[in-house]
């Protein structure tokens, strides 16, 4: 178990190559619990803006997909990555399939969902976790919270002006 920030944690991206967090230490992120077949995939399109919008300022968005809820992400990591580059054109990091509730909660997800501030277990698909430039989380957003709410997109300015 982590002892302090998620920068501590390794996964493999969608295509199968081990990557650190502490790849984005120093950037403000938002991890997303995906799925390709839920009444959310397409906010896939204003992450994907949002993602765009903020980037080069500093902001990463990163997307984990899981099969946690009504089977709504049933595909493999090959067909969840083409899914998403042929309907959404999703150009932020994808990671590998995952479990985010349950006894195979993958550690981070654990670690996301006992930090201060947070409301216990991913209830959904498209749940958000911000986290500021120091790899703490700081806002916890319900997967019905649009990408570009203006309390998200708000918190997300503040956190990239503050160094």
């Amino acid at each position: 178990m982590t002892t302090g920030t998620l920068y501590e944690f390794t996964l493999p991206d969608i295509d199968g190559t081990s990557k650190s967090l502490g790849d984005f230490r120093g950037r403000v992120l938002l991890l997303v619990n995906v799925a390709s077949k839920c009444g959310f995939t397409p906010q896939y399109t204003p992450l994907e803006s949002l993602y765009e919008k903020f980037h080069a300022r500093g902001f990463d968005l990163l997307a984990f997909p899981a099969n946690n809820f009504g089977a709504q992400e049933p595909g493999t990591n090959e067909e969840i990555k083409a899914f998403c580059a042929e309907h959404y054109r999703v150009s932020f990091p994808l990671f590998g399939k995952i479990s985010v509730k349950g006894d195979d909660i993958h550690p981070l997800y654990r670690y996301l969902t006992t930090a201060a501030g947070v409301d216990g277990e991913v209830k959904w698909n498209f749940a958000k976790f911000l986290v500021d430039r120091h790899g703490t989380v700081v806002a916890r957003y319900a997967s019905s919270t649009d990408p570009f709410d203006p309390v998200l997109v708000a918190r997300i300015e503040e956190l990239l002006a503050a160094h």
